[in-house]
């Protein structure tokens, strides 16, 4: 009873006639803010009747193909990048990491030789070496008697030193700078030194042209190097990068050689990528040991992981609170581990699917280097007066450099999305107002005229359904035992 009252509810209230359909249709196509489309109904004439039926099929086609276009070009994710320069009345100093190329003092490793060849195996995980068969038993021999021997102990105190006999001078926009102004750091050159490390406010420059004004005396009769590792060079090396950012010589320092007056002038440039799909950083990365995410800062982290967990002890070159390796490990464990990093790829770099992506925003530093031959004759007389030194002495050690901005200027080299949500919507809507004349609104109508006949149709097809017998209730629906027998009887 319940089912025939249904059906006899949809037949009066919601499935109007075929009379009052054909007129909805009528009414729809003769009313519809769609351009063209009533022409083809309202026109007597059958030739224009085609005609304009042509046009409609054309003018759908074309909208159909440019809106698809559309859509393709917006999943490929395009981007453009623009590049802005915006002028300050100030602007922040970058860090500068200053080595010497001779890492370690003459008389302590006048009888230890070895030691280049340990400091070139711990530092392998900052820069790749390959070490030579020759040097594996020398090497084992040192291991065995010097199990407690700490690498990191013996660079501090027996490395490249700054003070006021290495330091001569040292002037930062006009006022005196000194050794405690620089903080100490291992990198793959031992123990070097950053100037302006804690990103201090005081360290910004307002007028171009003028910045750190640094003097060096290398000693090369007290630190050397080993020439047969490839250690040939004498000087300072440094790197210009941000203060929040560790520094990485690798492809990066710039040389300075002794008797050499450097002048670089810098220019700061940030680079802004957009996150995946349109560019390839990822904005949730962050770092542990490291407030600003850079790729350098990820991957010393990932290896840091990676030997952490196969070795149980962490490299002190690299960032983390794990228990210092002693050098047996880093033989054994830490320099295989770090091959198998390397081979194996399993801290990546570049991409939005690597373990290190580009970062959103990145500041660098490019550079021009000049370079003249430090001192003149009364220079160099002035400067052997006053170090007690002679000419030679000061053609051979003595290092100037001068960094400064080139202008006060920064270059923005952003990267932004080709097409956005708002783009797209105005390109599909131009399409169609264009070729149908068509709006938001001429969308709502067709909507709700194909959502009206969907409905009937589904009434339709529910009307015509044969009732489901209900199999759940025997009682009702199956008949008894009498039943049967009464029917059979009159049958």
């Amino acid at each position: 009873g319940i089912w025939e009252k249904t059906r006899l509810c949809l037949i009066k209230k919601l499935l109007p006639r075929l009379e009052d359909r054909r007129k909805y249709h009528h009414e729809f196509v003769s009313s519809t803010s769609f351009h063209g489309v009533h022409k083809t109904v309202q026109t007597r004439s059958k030739a224009r009747k085609v005609l304009w039926l042509l046009v409609l099929t054309a003018c759908l086609a074309v909208v159909i193909w440019q809106i698809c276009s559309r859509f393709i070009y917006y999943f490929s994710w395009p981007t453009t990048t623009t590049v802005v320069v915006q002028y300050v009345e100030n602007i922040q100093f970058p860090a500068v990491t200053f080595c010497n190329l001779n890492r370690f003092q003459a008389h302590a490793v006048s009888n230890l030789k070895i030691i280049f060849l340990i400091w070139n195996i711990v530092s392998a995980i900052l820069k790749k070496f390959a070490m030579e068969d020759k040097y594996y038993q020398e090497l084992n021999d040192f291991l065995a008697g010097n199990q407690n021997f700490s690498i990191k102990e013996f660079t501090r105190k027996n490395g490249f030193y700054l003070n006021s006999s290495t330091l001569l001078e040292c002037d930062f926009f006009g006022k005196p700078c000194y050794p405690q102004d620089f903080e100490h750091v291992f990198t793959e050159y031992g123990n070097c030194f950053t100037f302006n490390h804690n990103d201090l406010s005081a360290r910004r420059v307002s007028l171009s042209g003028r910045g750190l004004h640094l003097l060096f005396d290398v000693q090369q009769d007290q630190f050397t190097d080993e020439p047969a590792l490839g250690y040939t060079d004498a000087g300072i090396t440094f790197v210009i990068h941000s203060p929040q950012e560790l520094p990485r010589f690798d492809g990066l320092g710039l040389l300075t050689p002794v008797g050499t007056h450097t002048q670089v002038a810098i220019h700061q440039m940030k680079s802004i990528i957009q996150e995946y799909p349109w560019g390839e950083c990822k904005p949730d990365i962050k770092l542990q040991y490291h407030k600003v995410y850079s790729t350098n800062g990820c991957l010393l982290e990932c290896k840091a992981r990676y030997i952490q967990d196969w070795c149980g002890c962490l490299p002190f070159i690299l960032p983390g609170n794990g228990t210092e390796c002693d050098l047996l490990k880093f033989y054994k464990c830490v320099y295989p581990a770090v091959y198998d990093i390397e081979i194996k790829g399993l801290c990546t770099v570049g991409t939005h699917n690597s373990t290190c992506p580009a970062p959103c925003e990145e500041t660098d530093y490019p550079t021009t280097v000049t370079y003249s031959s430090f001192g003149g004759e009364k220079a160099i007389k002035y400067f052997s007066a006053k170090l007690n030194k002679s000419p030679e002495y000061i053609r051979q050690n003595l290092v100037r450099i001068e960094i400064k901005y080139h202008d006060l200027s920064y270059k923005i080299t952003q990267q932004q999305k080709a097409l956005t949500i708002p783009e797209l919507l105005a390109d599909v809507g131009g399409q169609l107002g264009l070729f149908c004349g068509a709006s938001m609104i001429s969308i709502i109508e067709l909507l709700e005229y194909v959502f009206t006949n969907f409905c009937w149709m589904c009434i339709f097809l529910l009307l015509k359904a044969p009732e489901i017998p209900q199999w759940n209730n025997p009682s009702q629906n199956q008949p008894t035992h009498k039943e049967k027998k009464r029917g059979i009887q009159e049958c």
